[in-house]
Formats: C-alpha cells, structure tokens, sequence
C-alpha cells in the first residue's frame, strides 16, 4: 500500500530523550504541520496510514491465533482421536501415566467406598449384603480405570496437538515479518498512546495478577492444570520450586523494562505509578 510507511509509526513514542522537553518538540513539530501547505494531504494519507494499520492488525491476530486453534481441534478430531484410542486401548495393557493420576484414582475409590459405608450406617441404604457392595465397588472401579484410560489417551493427543499448534504458530510469525512488524508498531502506538494513569494501573494490575501477594495460589492451579493437561506427574517439589523463582524473575525483568524504557518512553507514567503503589 503506497500510503503505509512503517517507520513513521509511533515515531513519538519512541523518541529519545533530550535537552529540550518533549512537551516542546510536540508543540512545535505541531506549529510546523499547521504551517505547512500539504498538511491536510498528509492528514488524509495519515489516516489511511493508520486505518491500514488497524486493519491488519486486527486481521493478523484473528489468523495467528484462530489458525493453531483450528489445527489443534482438527488434528485431534480427525487424525488422533481414532488413531490413539486404538493404540491406546487395544496395545497398551497400562491405565496411568504417572503416579499422580494412581493417587487421584485410589482416592475416588476410596471417597466412593467411604460414602457407600456413610449411607449404609445413616440408612440411606438398606443392608447390603458384602457381595453387593463387592459388586458396586467393582462397578466404580471400572468406571475410575476408564475415566483415567481417557485422560491418559487425551493428555497423548494434547502433547501432539499442541506441539503441532505451537509449529504453526511460529511458522505464521516467520513467513509473515512485514505483518508482524505492523502489528508491533500497532500494539506500541495502543499501550503509550495511553494516558499516564492508564499506563499505572495496567502495571499495577499485571504486578498484583503475576507477582503479587496472591499470586502463588494462582501459579499453583495454573501449574497443576498445565501439568494434568500434558500427563505430567503433579510434582509438589516442583510445582513450589517453579512457585518460588518464576515470579520473582518475571518481577525483575518488569522492573528493569520499568527502569530502562518506561523511564526514558514516559518518566510521568512511572512516577504516576509509584504514587499509586505507595
């Protein structure tokens, strides 16, 4: 498109600091373009500069994400799902993948047989003779060992499927540059367009979400749905290790995006911010 220029995006937002206030840059380049006879040719091309910008953003990000998802569901649908179960079910004689599913199997079991012995006591149930509960604890058990058959066959299909994702994903960022590079531009021009107390209380917010106080409880459901989600063992050791560094490097590199860039992009944003944390 003849009126897009990526270098003239967000040309402001990236300026560097200096002598003289950017305050006093901004106004004059604006007394500039306000005396300069082509100004209004500029706007309109500016405009379509930045109509052609949104628009591809927009439609990048709709095909860089909805494009792996499509390749998830539809390799699982029509590729794994008959290929594994048969795999799985007819040449695997083992249920579990881990311990960790042993454990949670074991304590249905035992949550089940503990509720039939509750009712039987309270008289929810008459008196059952031991081959009916034999029989009904056999019927549960079954139900456990297929329940987690599928998991384990599902977590397979995930591991596939999302490394099949996460190849299409990267290939789309490789072989797309040119758009990839707008939707940059696109997504700097959108965070420092914002206002100083915008900018705060998005740091304040992704601070408390990831590094907070509370944030370790969250880390430890994210970790463990992560982990069950691969058929990973649900490791306690490592799930507190990951828990204790992870979000202290992850608060290190913010604060020295915070001292490196922030500082020189918007020096007002960070001290709105630190008024708003105290």
């Amino acid at each position: 498109m003849k009126y897009w220029n990526l270098k003239k995006v967000n040309q402001y937002g990236f300026e560097k600091t200096g002598i003289v206030p950017r305050s006093m840059n901004k106004l004059f380049n604006r007394f500039k373009q306000e005396l300069n006879p082509n100004a209004e040719v500029e706007a309109v091309e500016d405009f379509k500069a930045a109509k052609y910008q949104t628009s591809t953003s927009v439609k990048y990000i709709i095909f860089l994400f909805i494009t792996p998802i499509l390749i998830n569901q539809v390799s699982k649908l029509l590729i794994l799902d008959p290929l594994v179960n048969q795999l799985w079910n007819k040449s695997s004689t083992g249920i579990f993948l881990n311990p960790s599913q042993e454990e949670r199997a074991f304590s249905d079991l035992q949550r089940f047989e503990e509720k039939l012995h509750f009712e039987i006591l309270i008289g929810k149930l008459n008196n059952l003779s031991t081959e009916s509960i034999q029989k009904k604890m056999s019927s549960r058990a079954l139900e456990i060992a297929l329940e987690y058959s599928k998991e384990s066959a599902d977590a397979i299909k995930n591991i596939v499927a999302d490394f099949a994702s996460i190849v299409i994903f990267i290939s789309i960022l490789i072989i797309n540059k040119r758009q990839f590079s707008i939707l940059k531009s696109f997504i700097n021009e959108s965070i420092y367009g914002l206002s100083d107390t915008a900018k705060a209380f998005l740091i304040i917010l992704f601070t408390d979400i990831f590094v907070g106080f509370h944030s370790p409880h969250g880390w430890e459901i994210v970790i463990e749905a992560i982990l069950r989600h691969f058929g990973l063992p649900e490791s306690r050791d490592f799930i507190f290790i990951f828990i204790s560094t992870f979000p202290v490097i992850l608060d290190t590199i913010f604060k020295y995006w915070i001292f490196r860039y922030l500082n020189k992009i918007s020096p007002s944003a960070v001290a709105t911010y630190h008024n708003m944390n105290e």
